[in-house]
C-alpha cells in the first residue's frame, strides 16, 4: 500500500470531500466493494459480522455505515437487534434501511454505556482524530459490549499501487509517477492494534487474505476511478491516468491471461 503524504492524509479525513464528493451517494463505494466479487477465497463480510454478534442483544450502531451493506444484512438475519445506521453523509443514507442518523463518528450522539455493539467497518481512517473517535466509541458501549472494526493491511493491493505509478509515469513522461492515495493507511491493520489498545484490552484480529483475478480491465478501472474525489491529491491528470491504466491491464491480460491483485484485509473484534 502507498504511504500518503500529509496533504493526502488530510484529504482522506476532509469532511467536505467525504460529504460532498466521495460519499455524496453510494456510487464510488459500490465500485470499490464490487471488485471483491472476483476474489478467492470469497468472504461473506456481513455474514462474519453477524457471526461475531451471535451473543449480542440490544442496540447495534453501525458507524460510517455507508450504503448500508451491513445494516441490511443485520436487519435480515438478526431482526431481534435494534440496528441503527449512522453516517456523516445524508446522501449516502438515502437508501439505507431505517432508522438512520446523520452524525460525525467523532461525536456520536449517544449517552455513556448505551449501545451493545459498535461497528466501525472500513471507516476509522476517515476521521480526523482516530484516537479520540475510538475513545468516544468505547464511551457509548455498555459493559460487555463489543466493537468490530475492519481495515486493510499496509501491503493490500500493491499491484494496483504499482499499476497507478506506472500509468502516472507514462502520462507524465517519467519512469514512475506519483503514488496513488491510500484510504486505509491512516488506520491500517498494522496500526490498528496500537490505536485500539488505548481503550480495549481484548483485541482479536481475523485476517482475510485473498487474490483477485480478472480477465477484463473493467473492474480494476472502476476501482481506480472510484477515487475521483481525491483526484486533486494525485499529482497527475486523473482521468488520463485511469485511461492509461486500462491499457496496461488490457496488455497484461492479453499476455498472461489475467490480472492478479493480492488482497490483505481483516476484522478486529474488540472487548473493553
Amino acid at each position: 500500500m502507498t504511504s500518503n503524504t500529509a496533504p493526502q492524509n488530510a484529504a482522506v479525513a476532509d469532511k467536505a470531500i467525504l460529504v460532498n464528493t466521495a460519499y455524496a451517494d453510494g456510487r464510488h463505494l459500490a465500485a470499490r466493494q464490487s471488485i471483491y466479487r472476483w476474489q478467492q477465497p470469497q468472504y461473506d463480510l456481513p455474514g462474519i459480522v453477524v457471526e461475531e454478534l451471535a451473543s449480542t442483544s440490544g442496540i447495534v450502531l453501525d458507524v460510517g455505515c455507508g450504503n448500508g451493506k451491513f445494516v441490511s444484512r443485520l436487519h435480515k438475519d438478526r431482526p431481534d437487534l435494534q440496528v441503527v445506521g449512522m453516517d456523516i453523509s445524508a446522501g449516502i443514507l438515502a437508501d439505507v434501511e431505517k432508522p438512520v442518523l446523520v452524525a460525525d463518528a467523532q461525536a456520536p450522539p449517544f449517552a455513556d454505556n448505551s449501545v451493545d455493539a459498535v461497528l466501525a467497518l472500513h471507516m476509522l481512517y476517515h476521521v480526523g482524530d482516530i484516537a479520540a473517535t475510538i475513545k468516544e466509541l468505547a464511551r457509548i458501549l455498555r459493559p460487555g459490549g463489543v466493537l468490530i472494526a475492519s481495515t486493510n493491511s499496509d501491503t493490500d493491493k500493491q499491484e494496483l499501487d504499482q499499476l497507478w505509478a506506472r500509468a502516472a509515469g507514462d502520462i507524465l513522461g517519467i519512469p514512475e509517477g506519483p503514488t496513488r492515495i491510500s484510504l486505509s493507511s491512516r488506520f491500517s491493520l498494522e496500526k490498528a492494534r496500537d490505536y485500539l489498545r488505548a481503550e480495549f484490552t481484548d483485541i482479536r484480529v481475523r485476517e482475510l487474505p485473498g487474490t483477485i483475478e480478472i480477465t477484463d480491465p473493467a473492474p480494476i478501472i472502476a476501482h481506480l476511478a472510484s477515487y475521483e474525489a481525491w483526484a486533486d491529491q494525485c499529482g497527475v491528470p486523473f482521468h488520463e491516468t485511469v485511461s492509461r491504466a486500462s491499457g496496461i491491464v488490457a496488455d497484461e491480460i492479453a499476455t498472461n491471461g489475467s490480472f492478479k491483485v493480492a488482497c490483505r484485509g481483516g476484522i478486529l473484534v474488540c472487548l473493553p
